[in-house]
């Protein structure tokens, strides 16, 4: 399965690109009468605070209290649900590293504090200093959009912005490392930044990584789903061995894809150009097919290329909805770069042009269907292959074709692992655990339930799953028969939405069976969610919230009160994209 707010196959609207660099600007108006005043050494306590979906942000945030420590400072580093918003205006010194969920959303661990912040009546921030870094994609339309929204958040309640907000994309490391490198020395009281030890919150980083990913071995490439099914999901099995690497359940793995040599063949002639013609990439010349097979994304049009398209085509219908988010989603939904190429001839691009409009071709995060445990050298992913007829083309997926079609004994998968600490199996073996997972959502509690197995724990297991049809979609079924044959599964409600008439799903059967959700619930048990976040995991909070309501006889607020404070325990947690 996707992890949220990274790039995904289906086709999507493209972002508008921003990058705001950090600088000084400002600091006078909010500091000293001085022009040359640095800030106040009275106080040597910084604290960071981070929203993070995927553990990009959290990463950051324990770099930044890394360096902060070598500057003397004492760094505090919390989750954003560690911390009442009543507290924040103790915080002299606040750097705020968030990422953006979905459409410009807050990460589910910002979501209570941000409640808290923005809300009507909340005190004055004057005493604080602070400084945003944002983390986002600009695939998305909302960029960054949870950073700007604190920020802003904090400046109208009168909080001192020391550093000005840095955007990052997708590619953050350099920026993060800049906005660190600048802004904590800052507050430690110095105005350079030469002394910054950049690998100061390098400590205990695995030697493969996103800039340098470990050539993986695939074992096995095993269709799950039935051969008359309308969906192609596979299970494969990849080794580690040798690389040093370990992971937990819950934890992604990060797959760097190649493209389809046949979608750069038609893209090239689409162009009018030749595979062996040459272009500047990252100040190095590259033969034209490679760049576009390795280098960059083009299946999904980036926002530049669009309207460079539109303005080079003339095409009255592109540009009259430009502006229009919505029009513009629904007109390039089921079109991809070669799509637009073909159906606009008459707008001409060189080589590098059309290279100088690409984004930077970005790996795949998926959820890691097997136990670090019960699997140290290998790693299990269950994904849906993402194919569709469109515009009188067949269209595939990026990395999920990658992985399907692509990949034999001999290519290296390309790969990293993202930690998810938040998402993990309880440590106290006897709580229940309740997870709730369609389609590939089931990927991390596969995962989960081995973890169990392994520990031998004495905690109750429930496993909400479903997808189309029974007959041809019942994904992992031996497996999960197994378990409830063993005990393991305690419970096991299965929801095909296209076996009767009308269509029944997970979050019906949570209804369903609402009075002994709500005891487990009220037993201390845990609350998984894996999937779809834009429609079913609405749904099935919304029917976690009914449940708890009706069985717990507590009205509306109470309700969500309750909710509320399974999320500050950890107890509800989501892995949603």
């Amino acid at each position: 399965m996707k992890i949220s707010n990274l790039p995904i196959d289906a086709p999507y609207n493209e972002g508008q690109r921003a990058w705001l660099n950090g600088f000084f600007s400002g600091m006078q108006a909010h500091m000293s009468q001085s022009a040359g005043a640095t800030l106040s050494t009275d106080s040597r306590v910084i604290t960071i605070l981070f929203g993070s979906q995927t553990g990009s942000a959290e990463s950051v945030a324990i770099d930044a209290g890394a360096i902060a420590k070598s500057y003397g400072l004492t760094p505090f580093v919390k989750s954003m649900d560690e911390v009442e918003a009543n507290a924040l205006a103790s915080f002299e010194y606040l750097l705020i590293i968030t990422s953006t969920y979905g459409e410009g959303e807050m990460p589910d661990n910002a979501q209570l504090l941000w409640d808290g912040v923005s809300a009507e009546g909340m005190s004055s921030l004057a005493s604080v200093n602070y400084s945003v870094l944002a983390l986002g994609d600009t695939s998305y339309d909302l960029f960054c959009q949870a950073g700007i929204d604190w920020d802003n958040r904090l400046a109208e309640l009168g909080a001192n912005r020391v550093y000005e907000r840095v955007n990052c994309d997708v590619d953050y490391e350099e920026p993060a490392q800049a906005w660190m490198s600048s802004v904590i020395p800052l507050i430690a009281g110095g105005s350079g930044v030469s002394n910054v030890d950049a690998d100061a919150g390098a400590t205990n980083k695995p030697e493969f990584n996103r800039k340098n990913p470990f050539p993986a071995k695939l074992l096995v490439n095993r269709l799950l789903t039935d051969a008359s099914s309308s969906k192609e999901t596979r299970h494969y099995e990849i080794s580690i061995a040798g690389s040093g690497l370990s992971y937990e359940a819950g934890d992604a793995l990060c797959v760097v894809p190649t493209n389809c040599p046949d979608l750069v063949a038609d893209i090239i002639n689409a162009l009018n150009c030749t595979a062996d013609q040459e272009v500047t990439v990252n100040s190095e010349l590259v033969v034209l097919a490679e760049a576009l097979q390795n280098q960059f994304e083009i299946k999904t049009p980036s926002k530049e290329f669009i309207q460079e398209l539109a303005a080079r085509s003339g095409n009255q219908e592109l540009n009259g909805i430009l502006g229009d988010k919505d029009k513009l989603s629904d007109y390039l939904w089921g079109r991809d770069t070669l799509d637009l190429l073909l159906q606009n001839p008459t707008a001409e691009f060189t080589s590098a042009e059309f290279v100088n409009l690409l984004k930077p071709l970005q790996h795949r995060a998926y959820s890691i269907s097997s136990s670090g445990k019960q699997y140290p050298e290998t790693v299990h992913l269950t994904v849906a292959s993402v194919r569709y007829d469109s515009f009188d083309r067949n269209h595939k997926g990026v990395c999920s074709t990658f992985l399907a079609d692509l990949v034999d004994a001999e290519t290296p998968v390309r790969t990293f692992f993202t930690p998810n600490k938040v998402f993990r199996v309880p440590d106290d073996n006897s709580l229940p655990m309740i997870m709730v997972g369609p389609g590939t959502g089931i990927a991390p509690f596969r995962a989960f339930l081995q973890e169990r197995d392994f520990r031998k724990a004495s905690g109750k297991n429930w496993l909400f799953f479903g997808d189309r049809n029974a007959e041809t979609d019942y994904i992992y079924r031996d497996e999960l028969e197994a378990y409830q044959t063993s005990g393991l599964l305690t419970r096991l409600d299965l929801a095909f939405s296209r076996d009767q008439e009308a269509k029944i799903y997970v979050q019906d059967r949570m209804i369903e069976q609402g009075a002994e959700l709500f005891r487990w619930l009220d037993q201390g048990g845990y609350f998984f969610v894996c999937g779809d976040a834009y429609r079913m995991a609405k749904d099935v909070d919304q029917a976690l919230h009914a449940v708890i309501a009706t069985h717990g006889d507590l009205s509306d607020q109470q309700a969500i009160d309750y909710v509320n404070q399974l999320k500050k325990d950890k107890r509800y947690v989501r892995d949603v994209y």
